[in-house]
């Protein structure tokens, strides 16, 4: 361009401090710097210690125009890479300012550099051409005027200040002229009158200078033609015209009308339009004229942001010859429409974002533009959904995507996230921009079983191995996070009063274990009921986060009792171990040999003796009845189903012989049941005789006369002796006399015994007993025993109490059906809170809170046992 640049291009920094709160950098340099020239040293003005702008990777980022910088990596520096030419980044337009926005790393941040590019005189003016032709009627006087068309320079401020100069003329000089236009008007002015046949043409050189150091300049060559005769030309009623068009108006739209007058007659005065001249030139293809009347109209597309006046310079000629014309400028402005959408950018995107990300971390950065100008350019953002994230506006058209609520990878793991930009047009014109930010797990959930508390049913005798239960627990967490381990934590068992049968309190992990991955409960050995009925322990799952989350859950195991026991007879009460006490070999294990007394004569009802028998199982499985085995038929005597008792069935006779073999079978309910036999020898005598053998008898119980016997053969004997030996009734009778009241009465409480509410006893224990229909009993973890003969416990019982008096006649108690199961309240010393209890029934289901188990109730014999308070 002519201009010549020292050795050094000095870079002129107008600033470069931050702007209050902005964090923005401004610098300045000239147009045409050459590629390598340093702007300014961007680290150091930003704050960053030396090596930073490296590590920190300082780039650039553009926003839509050719930055034509670049940041050395090195030195963190902002040094011209290409060529800066003002006039083709901004062309008219003053000041022009590049924005740029710079990003650091680590943390992320965002700075904006404002590089203002300064304008240096590399244009001279240009003319549209090289040579203008004018004519001018000779007539025409001095001080007309005649338009000229100014050159134009494409530089600003004082180089693009443009001065005129003719060259030297009698006839002519050149004037400026300021108007209410956008650009002053060029006019050749006539200073004498012309004389075409002295001079026809005149050749004059118009010369334009800028007021840049140094100055540059640019010529046109004037040709000017002197025209004979018409000698008025054209005037417009006003010489400029000014006209508003939104940049959206229709082709064919109406922009202006103009109009001139020519006082001459016939066809010097009719008057033609024409555009003569178009600034910028491309307004020729945008505006047209009617040659006749003068009306303009738009023949193209217009565009605000391209541009946004014209000047049409609208020439009115006669049609005299030679013609004579006259000019006006029209002025036309173009309005702004809402025509240009947002446009949203993503400049940086930190993901995936940690479910455990504090609030207010940045996710992302976002730009966002509008072409159009005013409300229409000013642009409002928003962020769908409302929720987690939000928008921070950061500087103008730059805003941060932040969260703004805690993240819960387990209730949504990745988030479709619309920043939608909208104007403030009417209608307002809308732009989105989708983002996916996905959620990383951290782990913040514990493994949850679906149930606090296990309940579990086990059979006893289970093999060992055998799958107890299953035991799942869940973690929302994903991966290792999520991956649960079962272990055994703590707790253990024992029997029916908390220790087993061995002597304590065994651990839970020596009768159980669980599968670490599966959470499978196996056993590890047989259970035995009557070891232990239940066993609590907690069984916990670990996840394998870091560090690991547990939950526990507690097991609640309830052995369900198998009839693996027979009944077993006890010894009558009353009657301590000895030889006279021995079971018959020849019954085996389970049988046992007994005898009692009885009295010709008794009447039918009469209880004889009680059998008891206790079974080491629970519930049904320990529920006892009675069976008369042998003799079969209609012998003098009958067994209570459930009591045990031994009553006559009629009245006996001296028919029935000295001694009667009864073969009694005691029996369980389990299935299948289990049994044992009792053999019972009654020896038939006088009244007397059976009366001094009951008074023998240490026994107040309703078993009183029951004794074992040495043999059968001895036991026969004994009978014979007693009753040939009648010496003995004769000398014994006076004393026998205050014995039998004695035996009268001892026989009243042997016959009413088993209906009494209570009987007091040695040892410190209160006794309580049942009546013929009704039986109590509690468990042993509630302080009571069962007691059915000296020392023996029953650890389970059951509470039946009947609902109606028991008939006269002997055979009521063999033919009364189940008892009703209404439970007793028993006055003496405090006994636990009742609970309810069924009656006797099949085998139910297993329930720990009904029959069996620990704490439970069984039914037993109606009137087999006593409760002792301890």
């Amino acid at each position: 361009m002519g201009v010549c640049w020292g050795p050094v291009v000095r870079v002129l920094v107008l600033q470069a401090a931050w702007a209050l709160g902005g964090g923005q950098v401004r610098y300045s340099l000239p147009e045409e710097a050459k590629a390598g020239t340093v702007v300014g040293r961007l680290a150091q003005d930003l704050g960053l210690e030396a090596g930073e702008p490296e590590a920190r990777r300082l780039r650039l980022v553009a926003q839509g125009r050719r930055a034509s910088v670049e940041v050395s990596g090195a030195s963190g520096a902002l040094v011209v890479s290409s060529r800066l030419d003002r006039e083709e980044l901004c062309g008219k337009s003053a000041p022009c300012a590049l924005r740029l926005e710079v990003l650091v790393e680590r943390p992320l941040r965002v700075f904006h550099v404002e590089l203002e590019v300064t304008d240096i005189n590399d244009n001279a003016p240009l003319f549209p051409a090289a040579r203008k032709n004018l004519s001018i009627a000779e007539s025409s006087l001095p001080g007309s005027r005649f338009p000229l068309e100014g050159a134009s320079d494409a530089d600003v401020g004082a180089n693009a200040q443009l001065s005129y100069t003719l060259s030297p003329s009698e006839f002519f000089r050149i004037e400026e002229e300021g108007s209410y236009s956008r650009s002053k008007s060029l006019f050749l002015v006539l200073a004498k009158p012309l004389d075409r046949e002295t001079m026809p043409v005149h050749r004059l050189v118009l010369t334009a200078s800028d007021g840049g150091r140094p100055s540059l300049t640019g010529t046109m060559e004037l040709v000017i033609s002197v025209l004979d005769a018409n000698d008025n030309a054209p005037q417009f009623n006003q010489s400029v015209y000014n006209a508003l068009l939104s940049e959206n108006a229709l082709e064919g739209t109406l922009v202006a009308r103009v109009s001139a007058t020519d006082p001459d007659l016939g066809i010097y005065g009719e008057v033609l339009y024409e555009i003569d001249t178009f600034v910028p030139p491309s307004a020729s293809d945008v505006f047209s004229i009617d040659a006749t009347s003068g009306e303009i109209r738009l023949t193209g597309a217009l565009d605000f942001e391209t541009v946004t006046f014209y000047d049409l310079h609208v020439k009115a000629k006669d049609k005299g010859t030679p013609p004579l014309s006259g000019h006006c400028k029209v002025v036309v402005e173009v309005l702004d429409v809402n025509d240009n959408a947002p446009e949203v950018w993503v400049t940086s995107l930190s993901v995936p974002v940690p479910e455990d990300a504090a609030v207010g971390t940045v996710v992302a950065l976002l730009s966002v533009s509008d072409r159009d100008s005013g409300a229409n350019g000013r642009v409002r953002c928003a962020v769908r959904p409302a929720a987690p994230f939000g928008l921070v506006a950061r500087l103008t058209g730059s805003y941060s995507l932040v969260l703004r609520e805690a993240l819960d990878r387990e209730r949504v793991a990745e988030y479709e996230v619309e920043v939608r930009a909208e104007d403030g047009g009417a209608p307002p014109l809308r732009a989105s921009r989708g983002l996916r930010v996905p959620v990383s797990d951290v782990n913040d959930n514990a493994p949850a079983f679906a149930q606090a508390v296990y309940t579990v049913l086990a059979r006893e005798n289970n093999a060992a191995g055998a799958e107890l239960a299953r035991l799942w627990a869940r973690d929302p967490d994903e991966a290792g996070n999520g991956r649960v381990s079962y272990s055994v934590a703590e707790g253990g068992g024992g029997g029916s009063g908390g220790a087993a049968a061995g002597g304590g309190w065994r651990p839970a992990s020596s009768y159980v274990s669980v599968d670490a991955e599966s959470g499978r409960l196996w056993a590890l050995q047989p259970l035995d009921y009557e070891e232990v009925q239940v066993l609590q322990f907690e069984v916990r799952a670990v996840d394998a986060g870091e560090p690991p989350l547990c939950g526990n859950a507690t097991v609640q195991l309830f052995v369900v009792d198998e009839n693996d026991n027979a009944p077993a007879l006890l010894a009558p009460a009353g009657v301590g171990p000895g030889p006279g006490a021995a079971v018959s070999a020849a019954s085996g294990p389970g049988s046992g040999a007994l005898w009692a007394w009885a009295a010709w004569g008794a009447p039918a009802g009469q209880v004889v003796a009680k059998i008891r028998a206790v079974d080491a199982d629970s519930g049904y499985n320990a529920w006892l009845r009675y069976e008369l085995w042998e003799p079969r038929g209609k012998g003098p005597f009958r067994v209570g189903l459930y009591s045990g008792e031994v009553s006559t069935a009629r009245a006996l006779e001296e028919a029935d012989g000295p001694r009667q073999r009864l073969v009694i079978v005691v029996r369980d309910h389990g299935e299948p049941a289990r049994s044992a036999t009792a053999t019972l020898s009654v020896s038939l005598g006088e009244g007397a005789e059976a009366a001094l053998a009951a008074a023998g008898s240490s026994s107040s119980l309703p078993g009183a006369g029951l004794r074992p016997a040495a043999g059968t053969e001895a036991g026969a004997a004994a009978a014979s002796s007693s009753s040939s030996t009648n010496v003995w009734l004769v000398v014994a009778i006076c004393a026998v006399s205050s014995l039998f009241l004695l035996a009268v009465v001892l026989y009243g409480a042997s016959r009413w015994a088993p209906r009494a509410a209570a009987l007091s006893g040695p040892g410190p224990a209160t006794l309580v007993c049942a009546s013929e229909v009704g039986s109590w009993s509690y468990s042993q973890r509630q302080s009571r025993s069962l007691c059915v003969a000296d020392g023996a416990g029953k650890s389970d019982l059951m509470v039946f109490s009947p609902n109606f008096p028991p008939p006269p006649g002997p055979a009521a108690k063999e033919t009364q059906p189940e008892p009703p199961a209404l439970p007793d309240t028993v006055s003496g010393p405090p006994f636990p809170a009742s609970r309810p209890c069924l009656p006797p029934r099949p085998r139910a289901p297993f329930s720990p809170w009904g029959w069996g188990g620990a704490g439970g109730s069984r039914a037993e014999p109606a009137g087999g046992g006593c409760l002792a308070g301890a």
